[in-house]
């Protein structure tokens, strides 16, 4: 019984560690989108330019206090458990090495962008540092 309650602490020591190792952000930390604008019509391949304020950028496995490094999520949602790394795929990209700006093909009609700020192994800050999400229209 003594070894159960010992392991069970242990497992729960560490689950509670992981959530409370996720990098700070500073409270008035902000990302956003430069380009395109909320409701702008372009055509593919669209250029994505990224700002942030009260932040730095660092590549991914750079781990300096106030930094991260873009992710560029396509017609989804953010992931509910941003205690993770995030997921690289179409809709979740990685821009590791410190990128500010990007060239994405996407296909006529609307579509959703959003930047989410990683810290050196792609889990969101804490709080999370996330644009507001924006919709453009591909037009060719």
């Amino acid at each position: 019984m003594r070894m159960f309650v010992v392991t069970a602490a242990l497992a729960l020591a560490a689950t509670g560690s992981f959530a409370q190792d996720r990098m700070a952000s500073p409270a008035d930390a902000q990302v956003y989108i430069i380009s395109p604008k909320d409701g702008a019509k372009v055509s593919s391949p669209v250029t994505v330019q990224f700002g942030l304020k009260g932040m730095g950028i660092a590549p991914a496995g750079v781990k300096i206090e106030n930094t991260g490094h873009h992710h560029l999520l396509i017609d989804t949602d953010a992931p509910t458990d941003l205690s993770q790394p995030l997921p690289a795929s179409e809709k979740v990209v990685h821009f590791g090495k410190g990128q500010t700006e990007t060239s994405v093909k996407l296909t006529p009609g609307k579509h959703t962008l959003q930047l989410l700020l990683g810290d050196s192994t792609h889990v969101p800050h804490n709080p999370p540092v996330i644009s507001k999400k924006i919709t453009i229209t591909v037009t060719k």
